[in-house]
């Protein structure tokens, strides 16, 4: 049975999108001809005004749904929605401007309207939709809008969709039933029951409204198979089932004929084709132009780490990058010169601390007062200021802004897939650094890398650069 909650929602999104927009270029015209009584540059009535921009509203609202902002997805992951909007309401304006240029008619009757009409098209909407957001779980917490699931299966994966479905109100699921769960012993939440066969739970939950049913592991018999997903056909319910070899559906996915056959090519990483081109090019454009505001800044920190022993000023170490590429990277010195460029086997057996090197390794390479690191060092460790030589690495291409850690050799032959972590190349920052959790393990970094690596997106770089400057603002986060 179809659940038309979601295209409700969304139609209410496209209306309360074209009011918000028609409300901020109203408000800016009101701000700049009526509340600023400086001369304008061309006199433009406001019925003549108003009509031209609601006659260009449906443009504005085509420009959101190509950018997926009626698509679930998008819109229930705020920071993915907040960088579309932004991006949408800018592209809406340069078509607006495009439009009085080539319809040789004059819109706004100052350069204000238009700085005004931007900014507050992108508040009104923003504030629109956290206001249908927040209607929306209201609804969920009365049953409105629900979305009824059915689980077969009887794996681990059906546990962690028992969990992470279970909060209805914030979701918007809600579990039926589950065929299986003996063999794991499945935790319940309440309101549903286990079913020994799908025949069971179909007569059970007959007359009950069902949307969708996930499958989360194929029954050796192929009857059995065939029979669920008829049923979901024949009944217009959503079907999913989730692949028994899940790393052969990670990366990048293309269907495709090859030789009259439908095959699925399965690559390591999402980050291929255009997408390696656009990284390269944000890399030495964000990366060339924070290199060229840090100048002054590693100028200063150079002349404090020469100062405080007398040392070399850059620490350069081998790591691996993509494909197993070796690359020197640059840094800042934080360890005591005495210490510098030993592995620290070697650097607390020389200050006779063994028992420092356990601590060490069981705190997940880390130390709270770590006696390596000189005063000025703990200082750039802290708000990450020695990693600012990394710019260089970054245009000269070895490394990119975001990407999984760059590793020593033999730091990596610890790690699980390796291969894939080393299809893209390391970053100055990624997943680990934004987590928000000091103490994750070597192995919880790897696994956040290599989620990366097989989820990647041009989005998702942006969000990471964003939450990396919140990070070493405020302090919050990791060193991985």
């Amino acid at each position: 049975m179809k659940n038309n909650a979601s295209v409700i929602y969304n139609f209410f999104l496209i209306i309360g999108d074209a009011l918000a927009v028609t409300l901020a270029f109203s408000v800016a015209y009101i701000l700049r001809v009526t509340v600023n009584h400086t001369p304008l540059s061309a006199d433009v009535q406001a019925h003549s005004y108003l009509f031209i921009m609601v006659s260009l509203l449906p443009f504005w609202i085509l420009i959101f749904g190509l950018l997926g902002l009626y698509n679930s997805r998008v819109y229930d992951k705020r920071f993915s929605e907040l960088g579309r909007l932004l991006i949408g309401c800018f592209i809406g304006i340069l078509f607006v401007i495009s439009y009085s240029y080539i319809a040789n008619t004059v819109i706004f009757p100052a350069r204000l309207v238009t700085l005004y009409g931007f900014g507050l098209a992108f508040f009104f909407v923003l504030a629109e939709r956290t206001l249908a957001r927040g209607f929306r779980r209201q609804l969920f917490s009365y049953g409105y809008g629900i979305n009824n699931v059915l689980l077969v299966g009887d794996t681990k994966t059906t546990q962690r969709l028992i969990d992470a479905l279970s909060n209805t109100a914030v979701t918007g699921y809600r579990i039926f039933g589950v065929v299986g769960g003996v063999k794991h012993e499945l935790k319940h939440h309440d309101g549903y029951r286990d079913y020994k066969s799908f025949d069971e739970a179909i007569k059970h939950l007959k007359g009950r409204p069902l949307h969708t049913i996930i499958q989360t592991e194929l029954y050796a018999a192929t009857a059995d198979n065939d029979e669920i997903l008829t049923y979901a056909q024949e009944n217009h319910v959503a079907y999913r089932f989730v692949p028994g070899n899940s790393e052969l559906f990670v990366g990048k996915i293309e269907v495709d004929l090859f030789h009259a056959i439908p095959i699925i090519a399965v690559h390591q990483t999402a980050l291929i084709g255009w997408g390696r081109v656009v990284k390269r090019l944000t890399d030495l454009l964000v990366g060339g132009s924070m290199l060229l505001i840090a100048l002054p800044f590693m100028l200063l920190i150079a002349i404090a780490v020469k100062v405080s022993d007398g040392g070399h000023v850059f620490f350069r170490q081998t790591r691996l990058s993509r494909f197993d590429s070796p690359v020197r990277i640059f840094k800042f010195r934080t360890h005591n010169r005495r210490y510098s460029g030993m592995s620290p086997e070697e650097a607390f057996r020389k200050m006779g601390r063994p028992d420092l090197l356990k601590e060490y390794r069981e705190s997940g390479d880390r130390l709270a007062r770590d006696p390596r690191v000189t005063p000025v060092g703990r200082f750039l460790r802290r708000t990450s200021l020695d990693e600012l030589p990394q710019l260089i690495n970054v245009v000269r291409g070895d490394i990119s802004l975001v990407g999984p850690r760059a590793l020593v050799p033999y730091e990596l032959e610890k790690a699980e897939q390796r291969n894939t972590i080393l299809s893209v190349k390391s970053g100055m920052t990624g997943l680990a650094q934004i987590s928000g959790v000091s103490d994750l393990s070597f192995t919880e970094r790897r696994k956040l890398d290599l989620f990366y690596v097989q989820n990647w997106s041009f989005w998702g770089d942006l969000v990471i650069l964003v939450k990396t400057f919140w990070v070493v603002l405020f302090h919050k986060g990791t060193r991985g």
